[in-house]
């Protein structure tokens, strides 16, 4: 006879399937359990589509089963209607005696209330089984929920003598000059150069490897340096999934919509002087924002004055730092980060060291 802790396993493990596409509902696994034989699995569909305990319920081939089955699911099912009825109200119509259930929904909308019908309904509801990587595979879900804002990653290459990005003469003279010959041009729409194109620090395998991660995220984040120096296009155009929304900082609105970043390929949100108070703190304002908008997870690519900005607020869970083996001897220094190693990798002869904020 398995355990529990066996079959929430598996629930965390066809959980995966949904990774990139429920967004930005939680993707949950869940499976229906017959005399210690599972005959039901499902996980949660494409954002708008049936939840996982409907797509286990519908696996079953026979319904009359599940009034002596028990069903595990990661994560409390709902009580609520939204794009779906409530999956607490397609357990007790299926009278499935018994369900086990990985964590709580922090959701305020669910937050117990479908535990509590449940048990109302006379189901027998056990909770907390492997409660700890239950939430850990939540991870978005419950920053979204509990911290109100995404769940932020931070994603940054730096050669072998930590530099983020080479010496650019020309980002000086056409960027940053602050003199009053160079205003008028400064207030001008900016548009691309011919030579504007990404300088790689890292191989073309950690490169589709940064696209299986945008596929997975629900947005991705640049300054304005960065689409002016490297005018990047931000997709998954090297791995299969769906684009993340594009987010650029953009504060007087320079950018001309002949860059890549506002093409059609993906939704891009400009966040100007009008979402933003430039004199304050940024990062937090960008979480809040975000969050407003529904996005429940977001990594950011660039550049290094970025990534700084939501290093010193705090406001960061996760950071994934490739280091190839290019020098550029002088430059823009990579950000500075303080947090626990946890993971310190290698793809052919670049390093990937993996870091989380405790």
């Amino acid at each position: 006879m398995q355990t529990h802790e066996y079959y929430i396993k598996r629930c965390l493990q066809i959980a995966k399937n949904g990774l990139g596409t429920t967004r930005p509902n939680p993707m949950v696994g869940a499976i229906i359990v017959h005399n210690n034989s599972i005959i039901g699995e499902g996980y949660t569909s494409a954002y708008g589509g049936p939840h996982a305990e409907v797509n286990a319920v519908n696996s079953v081939k026979n319904k009359s089963l599940l009034k002596d089955s028990t069903m595990y699911v990661l994560l409390e099912p709902c009580s609520h209607y939204g794009k779906t009825p409530p999956c607490s109200d397609l357990i007790i119509h299926h009278n499935i005696p018994n369900v086990v259930i990985g964590c709580v929904d922090n959701n305020p909308e669910v937050a117990g209330k479908g535990i509590a019908k449940l048990k109302t309904h006379g189901c027998n509801v056990i909770v907390g089984v492997l409660e700890a990587e239950c939430k850990a595979h939540l991870k978005r879900f419950f920053a979204y929920h509990n911290k109100k804002r995404p769940y932020i990653i931070l994603k940054w290459a730096e050669t072998k003598d930590g530099f983020i990005a080479p010496n650019r003469h020309y980002e000086q003279s056409e960027v940053t000059s602050k003199s009053t010959a160079r205003l008028p041009q400064l207030q001008k729409k900016m548009q691309p150069r011919n030579d504007a194109k990404p300088i790689w620090i890292t191989n073309t395998y950690s490169r589709q490897l940064v696209h299986k991660w945008r596929a997975e995220e629900q947005a991705i984040l640049v300054g304005t340096n960065t689409v002016i120096e490297d005018n990047p296009s931000l997709t998954v155009r090297d791995y299969i999934g769906e684009n993340p929304i594009r987010i650029v900082i953009d504060k007087i609105n320079k950018l001309d919509e002949s860059y890549k970043i506002f093409d059609s390929s993906a939704k891009t949100i400009r966040l100007t002087k009008t979402e933003l108070d430039f004199d304050n703190p940024l990062a937090s304002q960008i979480c809040s924002y975000l969050h407003q908008h529904n996005i429940n997870s977001v990594i950011i690519e660039g550049g290094a004055k970025t990534h700084q900005t939501f290093i010193d607020e705090n406001l960061w869970d996760e950071a994934r730092i490739f280091i190839g083996k290019t020098e550029f001897k002088s430059g823009t220094k990579a950000p500075n980060l303080n947090g626990r190693l946890v993971s310190d990798k290698r793809l052919k002869e670049d390093q990937i060291k993996f870091y989380i904020n405790d």
